[in-house]
């Protein structure tokens, strides 16, 4: 299979997964929105909260960088600055949901 097959199949499978973590996200983030930081924080202390919103992370970020690494592909010209700037946009895909995952799990 070609690399940009590969890459639109994983886009595509990826934003149907996101789907219902969106839902879950906005219908939680409504409720949560008017409350006070303790409240919040005892959203993200319970456990299913916690996982979800890491799965939610981490298939965003995931999907987010292939998109933006797609937009790189058609605007940038260079092949050294575009290589670049894919690898600098993983390396950011995989910190900061890493970083956000273990602020989550030390609350």
């Amino acid at each position: 299979m070609h690399t940009s097959t590969k890459k639109w199949l994983f886009i595509k499978v990826s934003s149907f997964i996101l789907i219902p973590f969106i839902l879950w996200f906005i219908i939680n983030f409504v409720s949560i929105i008017d409350n006070n930081y303790y409240e919040v924080v005892n959203f993200f202390k319970s456990q299913p909260s916690k996982v979800l919103f890491s799965v939610f992370l981490v298939f965003s970020f995931f999907f987010y960088s292939l998109t933006i690494s797609e937009i790189f592909e058609d605007y940038i010209n260079s092949e050294k600055i575009k290589n670049v700037a894919n690898r600098i946009l993983y390396m950011f895909a995989i910190i900061i949901p890493m970083i956000t995952i273990i602020s989550i799990y030390k609350i």
